[in-house]
């Protein structure tokens, strides 16, 4: 099985504009602000819990040294773990630890280098993960350390804003504290920004002590509820990603997910879980799951027990990790699973209630492939297809279990989407990969065929130099009219696959951010299973390692790794300033190129180009909503630079008033617009195979998006929103690339793509250039 996933490994640490609730609301001077004693109750209660001991699984030494083993002699790099790497994974580990440099104290980091020289010797030949459980619990202990402080400072602290002190919220670079008074430090300032942040949103302050009491009560229970395996699995991945960002260690249960997130599928009962102050709480259900379909469970209702099958005792489940109980309600279809809960309305809160569901496959729709088909009016009403491809998804078998019925496939479901918008005549089809990290290298090449006639679509190569060419051999064409695709900074993988290899067959025009992220590696999955029972061990699911094997190059020889893939026509873009991509990730494979293989060019694009990207530019200079973007991005360089906020409350409203004046602008300018006059069809997988087409979707008239990243905090569970991102949006870049495919429409004349001179297909001119002529897989 060929795997090429893309793990988006990106920490945002970047405040932009504060949106107030009130526009023009007059500037109050700071007062001090006090908390009651009773928010660290909540802390108290937390840190009172114990704190389960880290006890080594019967198979964890064996787990590590296959791990190592395997990094080491099946890796691309072919690197041996040897002391440079062992220093390379100590750094690694802290960094997964304490990436902002916020709890690790300096004489902690001078203890730990008694292992930088011997974690080789350690894992490699002993399996001994002691380093593993002794540095995490040592993070542990500072983390209690920095909540218990917090709680105090919210019984005894007075927090004014009034100085003209800063907080830098970006510590990557920074020095370890040197002392615990140092730490606390930190950790009173980090507090300070968190609660003017909360102020600022007009919180109260009896909300502002209680809320931020429970987001640090949910840090700490997260890390005490961790066990052997979370530990091993963090200190496995960081040795992975010493050899490259892409390389992982998955446990058990990230295994299971990978999985699911592949064959979009599951077998449980429908239900999103959500840990929530030591509870699981049903945050939404599935459309015609087991739990919806029984409507006896609902949103907000809290699951304390978990029992199987009839007669099995329940299980308690409150403070359990939430991945657990997942484990327990997930398991084989047709089978019983019993959950007792806490109704959501309850009259009160010792009301329980059982309910027995039957598991059933799980299907997860919404990250399937879905179409629209616009319609735009002009002289000639356009008729655009667009396709939106979240991921290259593939099912393949876990743990040696055959899948159910057929399984899903990427290039079959694109091309019954495909086959829908040939069906209903589009002029042109773009296919969107902006949100699309990756996937399955198998489906990449397929649904590269869709497009072009049999030919080389990608070259790897293996640790040896030995290349490959992998080619598209069904010579069908599935759509042959005017293609655009649509990338940006998060386009990774599989997806610079198609993109690569269409723009070197000259088949589509790329338009998207300056390039696409830089994945230019293949992985392949290995399970670890199979080596724990050569070692005569029983039976177990012990992970498996997602390992770099290869390096991928396009048709043309040039790889993607690091530099992407460069569109036809660049458009403005908040990533193309930001710490978005393959350069920005630690240990990257480097940038090289071999000879192209040979394939014939189709020349669809390149006689139009330069007019398309004059008229593009012109719009873009012209356009309102992407001069909104461009003053967004003068302002975003800036906070890239400073990558400090004020303290100051009186002028973080002065900050916050101006956002929200500029928002209200840009909302009054948005009313003035005449409304839209396109129509919009939105086609899913199962509207596919019906006839004609569902009723359009109701029209909006919204304010342009600014693609401001949002600020990350390492302690936060959630990030703020910035005002534009808060606004109702636009897709500006869709937009322009919808009038780009017209001018594509209009200069190919009538809709007609130019075909190449061997092009045996007979193209449909009426249609826009729309032709099926024949499937594929």
């Amino acid at each position: 099985m060929r795997i090429s996933l893309f793990l988006l490994a990106l920490n945002l640490t970047v405040v932009l504009y504060l949106r107030a609730d009130e526009a023009g609301k007059a500037l109050t001077e700071s007062q001090p602000l006090t908390f009651a004693a009773t928010n660290n109750q909540v802390i108290l209660d937390v840190r009172a819990k114990k704190t389960k001991p880290l006890e080594p699984g019967r198979n964890d030494a064996n787990i590590a040294r296959y791990t190592a083993l395997l990094l080491e002699h099946k890796h691309f790099l072919q690197q041996p773990f040897n002391d440079s790497i062992s220093s390379k994974f100590l750094d690694r580990y802290l960094e997964t630890l304490d990436y902002m440099h916020m709890h690790f104290l300096q004489s902690d980091l001078d203890d730990f280098e008694s292992y930088r020289t011997i974690l080789d010797e350690l894992v490699e030949k002993r399996g001994d993960l002691t380093p593993a459980h002794h540095m995490f619990s040592v993070f542990l202990r500072r983390l209690e350390q920095r909540v218990a402080y917090v709680g105090e400072l919210l019984t005894t602290e007075k927090f004014e804003f009034k100085g003209n002190d800063r907080y830098s919220y970006d510590r990557r670079k920074s020095a370890p504290p040197k002392s615990l008074d140092e730490a606390k430090e930190l950790w009173r300032q980090h507090l300070r920004y968190e609660i003017l942040q909360e102020k600022l949103n007009k919180e109260k302050p009896e909300e502002i002590g209680a809320k931020i009491s429970r987001r640090y009560a949910r840090l700490l229970r997260m890390f005490k509820e961790y066990d052997s395996d979370d530990v091993i699995e963090l200190y496995l991945s960081s040795l992975a990603r010493v050899y490259d960002p892409h390389s992982d260690y998955m446990g058990k249960s990230q295994f299971e997910n990978f999985n699911v997130s592949m064959s979009l599928k599951l077998y449980g009962i429908g239900a999103l879980l959500q840990s929530e102050d030591g509870y699981c709480r049903i945050k939404s259900l599935v459309p015609n799951g087991p739990a919806a379909k029984s409507k006896q469970i609902k949103e907000n209702d809290r699951i304390i027990a978990v029992a199987q099958g009839d007669d099995n005792e329940p299980v308690d489940v409150v403070e359990m990790k939430l991945n657990k109980v997942v484990e327990m309600i997930r398991g084989v279809k047709g089978t019983k699973v019993r959950l007792t809960i806490i109704p959501a309305d309850a009259p009160d809160p010792s009301v329980r209630k059982t309910v027995a569901l039957i598991r059933d496959e799980i299907k997860l729709e919404d990250q399937e492939a879905k179409a629209k088909l616009i319609e735009l009016p002009g002289e000639k009403t356009l008729r655009l297809g667009v396709i939106d491809l979240p991921s290259f998804y593939a099912e393949f078998e876990l743990g040696g279990k055959k899948t159910d019925g057929q399984p899903k496939s990427t290039t079959v479901d694109v091309r019954k989407l495909i086959t829908k918008l040939n069906h209903e005549k589009v002029d042109g089809i773009i296919l969107d990969l902006r949100r699309n990290g990756g996937g399955s290298l198998e489906e990449a090449i397929n649904l590269t065929g869709l497009f072009i006639k049999e030919g080389p679509v990608v070259q790897v190569k293996d640790h040896d130099g030995k290349q490959m060419v992998e080619r598209d051999t069904d010579p069908s064409v599935v759509y042959d009219g005017p293609l655009i695709v649509l990338t940006s900074r998060h386009s990774a993988s599989a997806s610079e696959i198609l993109a690569g290899a269409l723009q070197d067959y000259g088949r589509a025009l790329i338009v998207g951010d300056d390039s696409t992220h830089g994945k230019g590696t293949v992985q392949a999955l290995d399970q670890l299973d199979k080596y724990i029972r050569q070692s005569g061990l029983p039976p177990s699911n012990p992970g498996a390692l997602k390992v770099t094997i290869r390096k991928f190059y396009r048709a043309s020889g040039s790889s993607t790794q690091l530099k992407g893939v460069t569109p036809d026509i660049i458009l403005p873009s908040l990533n193309n300033y930001g710490e978005v991509g393959e350069a920005a990730l630690d240990n990257p494979l480097p940038w090289d190129a071999i000879p192209s293989a040979k394939y014939e060019k189709l020349n669809r694009i390149q006689p139009f180009l330069a007019e398309l990207q004059k008229r593009s530019a012109k719009r873009v200079t012209e356009d309102k909503d992407f001069s909104y973007l461009r003053e967004d991005i003068e302002q975003y360089k800036k906070t890239l630079a400073d990558k400090s906020v004020s303290l100051n409350e009186a002028q973080r409203l002065k900050e916050k008033q101006e956002a929200e004046t500029r928002f209200k602008t840009r909302q009054d300018e948005l009313k003035t617009r005449p409304s839209l006059d396109e129509k919009v069809y939105e086609i899913t997988l199962k509207l596919a195979d019906l006839p004609g087409l569902p009723p359009p979707v109701e029209k909006s008239n919204t304010v342009a998006k600014a693609e401001s990243p949002k600020p990350i905090d390492a302690d936060s569970d959630s990030a703020e929103d910035s005002t534009e991102s808060k606004a109702l949006a636009i897709d500006i870049r869709m937009k322009e690339a919808k009038r780009i495919l017209a001018d594509m429409i209009s200069l190919s004349g009538n809709g007609a793509a130019v075909a190449s001179a061997n092009t045996k297909t007979e193209l449909d001119t009426k249609a826009g250039g729309n032709l099926t002529t024949g499937a594929k897989p």
